[in-house]
C-alpha cells in the first residue's frame, strides 16, 4: 500500500518491515532520524510502549493511550495515533454508520481496541461495553476512558457475561483482537449474537472475510473488512510522513491485489 503511494507519487523512498525484539525498540527508534527515516509505523505488541520513548506525543494519540505513526521531524520523533481516524473513516465510508447514540460492543483491550473505543465515544456513541479475555485489561481500558470523557457510559463484560446476548443488543460490533487470523481460532462473539440491523468490523485483514464477517453477513448485518480500515489509516499516515495527499485509489488497489492473492 505504502510502496503503491510512494510509486504513484514519484518519491524516492521505500517502506520496509522491520522485526524486532522487545529490547531492540529503544535503539531502533534512536537510529531513524540519524539513518534518514522520514517516520514508521508501530504494529502490535509496541503501540502503547513506545509511548514513553518519544520526543513528543500528539494529544489524540496521548488520549488513547497509543501511538501507531511515528514522524522524524526536525530530528525529533513525534507520534500520532491514526487508528482512530482510520477507523471512523472505515466505519463511515465502508460501513455508512455513524456511531453517534448508538449502542457498541468491542472486543479486545489492546492498542487498537482504545482508538476504536475512543473515536466511538469521541462521535458521541451510546453505551460502549468492552469485552476481553484478561478482564483487569479491560478495566484498565474502562478507567482510562472514563477518565477521557466523564458522562460516557462505559462497561466491561465480566468472564461470566452472556456476550451472545450483550452481542444481539448491540448495533456496531468490532473485532479488534487477532482472533480469525488462523482457521482454528473461536468466533471473537458467539454467532447467536449477530442479527440484521448490525455493522460488524472486523480489524482482523487476513484472511479478508474472517469467520467472523462469515457468520455476520450469514445472519443479515453489514460487514466491513480489516482492509477498509488499514487503507485509511494509512493515507492519514502517508500524509503525516511526506505533507502530500495519499493517491487513494493506488493504495486500495495494492491492498486488494494483495489480498486477492495472499501476499
Amino acid at each position: 500500500m505504502q510502496e503503491a503511494a510512494l510509486r504513484r507519487l514519484g518519491l524516492d523512498a521505500r517502506y520496509l518491515p522491520f522485526e524486532i525484539s522487545p529490547g531492540e525498540v529503544r535503539a531502533v527508534l534512536r537510529a531513524l532520524a540519524p539513518l534518514g527515516f522520514w517516520g514508521l509505523n508501530v504494529t502490535i505488541p509496541y503501540k502503547e510502549r513506545v509511548l514513553r520513548l518519544l520526543d513528543e506525543v500528539r494529544p489524540a494519540a496521548a488520549e488513547i493511550g497509543a501511538v501507531n505513526t511515528i514522524v522524524v521531524r526536525g530530528g525529533r520523533l513525534v507520534g500520532y495515533n491514526t487508528d482512530a481516524d482510520g477507523f471512523r473513516m472505515a466505519l463511515g465510508r465502508e460501513g455508512r454508520m455513524d456511531p453517534r447514540g448508538k449502542r457498541v460492543l468491542i472486543v479486545g483491550a489492546g492498542g487498537a481496541a482504545r482508538a476504536v473505543a475512543y473515536a466511538c465515544l469521541r462521535s458521541g456513541c451510546g453505551p460502549l461495553l468492552i469485552a476481553n479475555r484478561t478482564p483487569a485489561r479491560g478495566r484498565s481500558l474502562s478507567r482510562a476512558l472514563m477518565g477521557r470523557f466523564s458522562r460516557a457510559r462505559v462497561a466491561v463484560a465480566g468472564p461470566d457475561a452472556n456476550l451472545a446476548q450483550i452481542a444481539a443488543e448491540s448495533v456496531l460490533i468490532v473485532n479488534t483482537t487477532p482472533l480469525g487470523g488462523r482457521p482454528t481460532d473461536p468466533l471473537p462473539v458467539p454467532a447467536q449474537g449477530l442479527r440484521r440491523g448490525q455493522v460488524v468490523m472486523d480489524i482482523v485483514y487476513r484472511p479478508r472475510v474472517t469467520p467472523l464477517l462469515a457468520a455476520a453477513a450469514g445472519a443479515g448485518a453489514r460487514c466491513v473488512d480489516g482492509l477498509a480500515m488499514l487503507l485509511y489509516q494509512g493515507t492519514l499516515a502517508f500524509r503525516l510522513w511526506t505533507g502530500l495527499e495519499a493517491p487513494l485509489a493506488a493504495m486500495r488497489e495494492a491492498l486488494e491485489s494483495a489480498s486477492t492473492h495472499g501476499a
